[in-house]
């Protein structure tokens, strides 16, 4: 498959490699074309200087950007991929984004013979680097199973949740649970420093029962060392639960500990925390 990547950030760039890796034929695009071209050095491939040019004469269309502005800009702009994709092709879309505009481009794309995938992932960046994602999906099974091998190169497991605009909804409720369980870890290690319990100690037990998470395993000793310059963004974080509660709001369905959750972010943020881990929410007591 002749395949193009549009936005090589923090995630895409090595999602991008990995296909890369693989041995497809890849052409990528980034806003800031030194990205690219830093990115060809490395892997190889080619960069174009518009999303259309890099998604000409491609079997598949992957991107990854910031928010639902840059999406339709890349897909649905002047210069979006949409202009040049021809009738057969597929369009996967793994930003986190509103399941109302996956919908929008699925109906979009379906018009001109396009296939459409929402498909945001979970995993963070290390996930990426490590090709150890997990990757939520919304829309037709036939085109799930034609980029199921792509998925491959960067999953550690992918699957499809229904139409689309599920894989987003999934997204929402990830992000959901994991702002609920790192404002936790944060109480309980705030706890467990004022009470001057051993945190080494104490997370390899509690990590073994029930209280156990990925968040403990993998943020409790940069968290006990008050280090947060890594990691996925409280910007981004935010951006995500804005996402989740405006949905939540659309559903009737009430999301108060969400809600909390991002009000504190909002406060780290203040601190100058806003390219912190989501993590940095335990500075809100080591802070002060």
């Amino acid at each position: 498959m002749k395949v193009a990547f549009i936005g090589l950030g923090v995630m895409g760039y090595p999602m991008a490699g990995h296909l890369a890796r693989a041995g497809l034929d890849i052409t990528v695009y980034n806003r800031t074309a030194s990205k690219a071209e830093q990115w060809c050095q490395e892997y190889g491939g080619k960069a174009e200087s518009t999303p259309a040019a890099a998604a000409q004469g491609c079997d598949a269309v992957l991107l990854c950007v910031g928010n639902d502005d840059d999406v339709r800009q890349v897909t649905s702009g002047e210069q979006g991929v949409l202009k040049s994709m021809a009738a057969g092709a597929v369009l996967v879309d793994h930003t986190t984004a509103s399941a109302s505009l996956a919908r929008e481009l699925f109906a979009v794309a379906k018009e001109q013979g396009v296939s459409f995938l929402d498909a945001p992932v979970s995993g963070g960046q290390a996930g990426a680097e490590n090709g150890a994602l997990t990757v939520m999906l919304g829309g037709e099974d036939k085109t799930y199973q034609r980029v199921a091998p792509l998925l491959d190169a960067y999953s550690r497991f992918h699957k499809l949740l229904g139409p689309a605009g599920n894989g987003q909804l999934a997204k929402m409720v990830n992000q959901v649970c994991i702002a609920g369980i790192v404002q936790g870890l944060s109480e309980g290690l705030n706890l467990a420093m004022k009470a001057g319990l051993d945190g080494e100690a104490l997370i390899e037990t509690i990590s073994k029962g029930a209280a156990g998470s990925w968040q403990m395993e993998n943020r409790y000793k940069t968290m006990l060392a008050d280090q947060y310059d890594f990691g996925f963004a409280v910007d981004w974080m935010r951006k995500d639960l804005g996402i989740a509660m405006a949905e939540a709001e659309n559903l009737g369905a009430d999301l108060p500990l969400t809600r909390l959750v991002d009000n504190f972010y909002a406060e780290v943020q203040e601190q100058g925390g806003g390219r912190w881990d989501t993590s940095s929410l335990l500075t809100r007591f080591t802070r002060k």
